[in-house]
């Protein structure tokens, strides 16, 4: 047994994952897993650079702040994940173009092979290829084709049909008729089709799964947003870290600040200003004193906090968000995409015309074997390569097209439900603005004032300390040699510039956000701030618009603060409302009939995203707001919005085109087909040419989104 294998035999283990964003090569691996090398405690650290997480084994005893610090102390930052967090997909995509790939190397092999059956090889010479092709395609079939076999045993067992059951019937019949003209020297095989068939079958699977694996669900993202445990204060005098899950009601989380909350609770010892951005969206500070409620997943701003618990898990206001957005998210699941539609169509009909052609062709005189054929030209002609690529294959180039613009697109099925959307509904903070406050009395102050306010500011973890910082710095304003330097909690920060007393603190403003500069012996310096506008937030509106979306804001916050930010939009707007207001808002809309767009940004948005027709984030959102949506955008600008909107139309007009030509192309070659005047080869090759004309029709997409 390895000394680790003895240590995890003879102590608790515990697995705990963290994430570290620093991480960029293999030379990271090292310099992480050989630093903690040798931390009692510790039984293995394995990290993962393409993830740029960090996994790590170790006994109960060495908790995860002593991690976090032992990370740090080497040179990372690090931030706990749970393991619910940290659930993969089972890798389709990747099944799916292994398949394809051998799938493709197989039909080169066997066209070769073919060439020299089609220039006239005859005799043992042909049979011998017939053969070889026979070796190579077989194998292939039986690899590449359990993504169709599955799924049509499947269907099969529950007494059902779809897509699949013609496909399978299909490429094992023509296998099996050309294994039977292989070995009894017949003229024809038809492997050569059986492969190629398969291939352009899963290069439209793989584009569509592709599409669908950028997917992601939004609830588990809210593990990363409540604090992995707290610091609990026991009643011995001593402090333990715990776990978030094993917190309990009545207990004493220690809550520093610059920590979340890892639960429910009421504060009873402290003073300090919460970050609740992420409950409600408004980017204002509150403060919090001694008997006043908080909430999991909020952030301590300024001083220490003694909170005790009284809801824990499940019972948080985090959990219940992530519970409306499970529900909510129900009803976007059940959209019917346009593939599935016409797949519905299209395998009774299949099935019906194969059927038909054999038995109008056994009754016409023709034998088993030759009927069989026939039949199988059928499957083959009426394979839906040119369908199944219809749609993935301009999503996909629309999606290309999207992200140079800026518009990250998570799902195929969301253009098909943006290019529907006719109603969209905006959050305020966020996302019709830029969800940070700037400064807007730069010039209030004189040089020496400058200085000062900076020395102040940078020491604050404060969002309008954060707003002074930033403009100053960015003049290159050098800080006053301020020194005694203390913050107080929910008052701002204090110092000693020599013998004057310097403080940056609230300021008492009605409908704005301020801070003051109070420098002893001077004038008091009042700061204003604002959070902005997306810089064409009108001209994204006004596109919208002229699209036949009608535009309206649904906001969490006041309505002073809504009507002060959107002053001149021209918008309605509804306010202080809350994730079950948005969400209740959401389905009177739907309702009546309303193809609802949601934007927004914050956890409090989640539900509401989750709900909408289809649901778009900024960048700059929550981790919740970004997995809830169905695509982000990037940047400062809000015109990808309507940039997302025009392509996803464009999109659905390349589509139904796609649609017309696999359907013409049945129209003109199932009666060829039917009359016994197509061979499976030939049928093979023309619905490849069939499947090459929708991709390159899809190409026009390459610019939708300019």
């Amino acid at each position: 047994m390895t000394a680790h294998g003895r240590i995890a035999a003879a102590t608790e283990v515990t697995h705990t994952t963290f994430a570290v964003p620093g991480v960029h090569c293999a030379g990271c691996i090292a310099k992480v897993e050989r630093g903690l090398e040798g931390l009692p405690g510790l039984i293995s650290a394995r990290l993962n650079v393409t993830t740029r997480q960090l996994h790590v084994a170790h006994e109960a005893t060495l908790q995860v702040p002593a991690l976090v610090a032992a990370i740090g102390d080497i040179g990372f930052e690090a931030q706990p994940l749970t393991e619910a967090a940290t659930v993969r997909r089972d890798g389709e995509s990747r099944r799916l173009l292994r398949a394809t790939a051998v799938a493709g190397f197989a039909s080169m092999n066997v066209m070769l092979l073919s060439v020299s059956v089609w220039s006239g090889a005859t005799g043992a010479t042909r049979d011998l290829f017939h053969l070889l092709s026979g070796l190579i395609a077989i194998p292939t079939v039986a690899y590449s084709g359990m993504p169709f076999f599955r799924s049509a045993w499947s269907a099969v067992r529950k007494g059902r049909t779809n897509m699949d059951v013609p496909i399978t019937i299909g490429v094992l019949l023509v296998t099996a008729l050309s294994l039977y003209e292989a070995l009894t020297s017949g003229p024809h095989a038809y492997f050569d089709g059986a492969v190629m068939l398969l291939f352009f079958l899963l290069v439209g699977r793989v584009l569509d799964s592709v599409m669908r694996d950028r997917a992601r669900d939004g609830v588990t993202a809210l593990l990363k947003q409540t604090a992995p445990g707290a610091l609990v204060a026991r009643a011995d005098g001593r402090s333990e870290w715990l776990r978030a899950e094993a917190l309990d009601a009545g207990m004493h989380m220690l809550v520093a600040a610059g920590e979340r909350l890892a639960a429910d609770g009421v504060v009873e010892e402290g003073e300090s200003s919460l970050d609740r951005s992420l409950l409600t969206g408004e980017s204002e500070p509150v403060p919090v004193q001694p008997g006043e409620p908080v909430h999991a997943g909020t952030l301590n701003l300024s001083g220490p906090l003694t909170v005790r618990v009284t809801a824990t898990g499940a019972d948080t206001s985090v959990a219940e968000i992530a519970r409306l957005m499970e529900e909510a998210g129900q009803g976007r699941s059940r959209y019917v995409r346009i593939a599935d539609r016409a797949a519905r169509l299209y395998a009774p009909a299949v099935h019906t015309l194969a059927a038909a052609s054999f038995i109008l062709w056994l009754v016409l005189g023709a034998g088993a074997h030759q009927a069989l054929l026939i039949a199988a030209a059928v499957l083959i002609i009426t394979c839906p390569c040119a369908l199944g690529l219809a749609v993935p294959a301009a999503q996909i180039v629309t999606a290309g097209s999207l992200m140079r613009a800026g518009v990250l697109v998570k799902d195929g099925s969301a253009l098909e439900r943006l290019a529907e959307a006719d109603r969209a509904l905006f959050d305020k903070t966020g996302t019709l603005t830029l969800g940070r406050p700037e400064l807007i009395d730069a010039d209030a102050f004189n040089g020496e004032q400058a200085r000062i306010a900076l020395a102040l500011a940078r020491v604050s973890r404060h969002p309008l300390s954060d707003a002074v910082r930033r403009p100053l710095e960015g003049q290159g304003v050098v800080a006053a040699p301020v020194t005694e330097l203390v913050e107080e909690p929910g008052f701002g920060v204090r110092g000693k510039l020599g013998e004057r007393t310097v403080t940056l603190g609230r300021g008492e403003m009605e409908d704005t956000l301020a801070t003051v500069l109070t420098v002893e012996g001077d004038r008091p310096v009042t700061m204003r701030f604002a959070d902005r506008l997306r810089p064409d937030a009108a001209e994204t509106l006004q596109r919208l618009q002229a699209m036949g979306i009608e535009c309206s804001v649904a906001s969490g916050d006041s309505a002073a603060s809504v009507g002060r930010a959107l002053a001149g939009l021209n918008l309605t707007a509804q306010t202080s409302m809350s994730p079950q207001d948005k969400l209740d808002l959401i389905g009177r809309l739907q309702g009546a009939g309303s193809k609802v767009l949601m934007i927004g940004d914050g956890l409090n948005d989640g539900p509401a995203l989750a709900a909408g027709h289809v649901s778009l984030a900024p960048g700059s959102a929550s981790d919740v707001g970004q997995n809830a949506a169905d695509a982000v955008f990037l940047g400062d600008s809000l015109l990808p919005v309507a940039k997302a909107v025009a392509a996803a139309r464009k999109t659905m007009r390349v589509v139904k085109q796609n649609f017309v030509i696999a359907i013409g192309y049945n129209v003109i070659a199932v009666p060829l087909a039917f009359a016994g005047k197509v061979t499976p080869l030939v049928a093979a090759i023309a619905m490849s040419g069939s499947s090459i004309i929708v991709v390159a029709n899809a190409l026009r997409l390459r610019s939708a989104a300019r």
